[in-house]
């Protein structure tokens, strides 16, 4: 079976840290061209401005994955998927939730496989996680994500921006997780958004979930940490506690602490594959819901600038 020519559209930090060296390492992909106005490409590697002009040329792409910021993702996505291309969303899969729907519906109607990536699903301790917890009566969840922004997203204005998500960017992976593991669907009562005056979006949130089954959740996200970072999600059991840790990459179970390899987005190319392969598509929208859903329900206060 020949390999699937793909195109990666946006090169920066996280296209470069994480999708080069995943697609490098599957032999069902074969990376055939890179775009980027403000980067450049890979030795030996056809490189474009625009994806336009990768479209235009006669290099041969059978998928793309888009890495720009969401809020300009959209179009770039319909383009791709006009050319019956398979498209690859880095998260959040949009800036809003209309237009991931718009996507889906259009991938349907031209038989290509659209997959809306959460990398953090795919983090080592999370399947184990979930297994466990399906077998258990949940008491309480905490999250607590905190990071340092000057550390993680330096310089990166689009993030501060409308549909740039704030501190809910790196708060969206622990959404993708919970939301992962819960037996029963998760919606949120309260929120409490703090947005720096000279930003248009949040640099933490203090909010309040449950579970249909009357479970609490509080999540704590913060992107003024410093020193040690913080991504852990706690959640009390009739069994005892179950703790993921870095992100997911550390399960801590009553009967010990399982460490193993991070396998995130060499698990994200793998599924990409199985869906080009299988004619589907897997768009999962629940997290970037609770994130809409703190936006248009959370009360919003206003906490000192942020300066890079």
């Amino acid at each position: 079976m020949d390999p699937i020519r793909i195109a990666v559209v946006g090169m920066g930090k996280i296209a470069r840290d994480q999708h080069l060296p995943a697609i490098s390492g599957n032999p069902n992909f074969n990376l055939a061209a890179t775009v980027s106005p403000n980067h450049g490409g890979e030795p030996g590697i056809p490189h474009f401005k625009t994806l336009d002009e990768l479209l235009e040329s006669s290099t041969g792409v059978d998928a793309v994955s888009l890495c720009t910021p969401p809020q300009v993702r959209y179009e770039l996505a319909v383009s791709a998927l006009r050319a019956g291309m398979h498209v690859f969303l880095e998260k959040p899969p949009g800036a809003t939730l209309s237009e991931v729907v718009a996507l889906t519906a259009r991938a349907d109607k031209v038989g290509t496989s659209l997959f809306a990536s959460w990398h953090s699903r795919f983090a080592a301790g999370v399947a184990p996680a979930r297994a466990w917890l399906s077998e258990r009566v949940i008491k309480d969840v905490k999250i607590i994500w905190r990071e340092d922004v000057r550390e993680w997203h330096p310089g990166q204005d689009w993030i501060w921006e409308p549909g740039g998500l704030g501190v809910f960017d790196p708060g969206i992976n622990a959404l993708s997780i919970l939301t992962h593991i819960m037996p029963s669907p998760v919606f949120l009562n309260t929120a409490t958004l703090s947005l720096p005056a000279n930003r248009a979006a949040p640099i933490a949130a203090d909010i309040q979930f449950r579970d249909t089954a009357g479970t609490p959740i509080h999540m704590d996200l913060d992107w003024r940490q410093v020193g040690p970072q913080s991504w852990d999600i706690i959640v009390e059991t009739d069994a005892g506690q179950l703790k993921l840790s870095n992100g997911g990459a550390v399960l801590s179970l009553p009967s010990g602490v399982e460490r193993n390899e991070d396998m995130e987005y060499p698990g994200l190319y793998a599924r990409f594959a199985t869906l080009i392969r299988g004619g589907r598509s897997d768009v999962d929208l629940d997290p970037l819901r609770l994130v809409a859903d703190a936006f248009l329900r959370g009360k919003r206060q206003s906490v000192e600038e942020f300066h890079d």
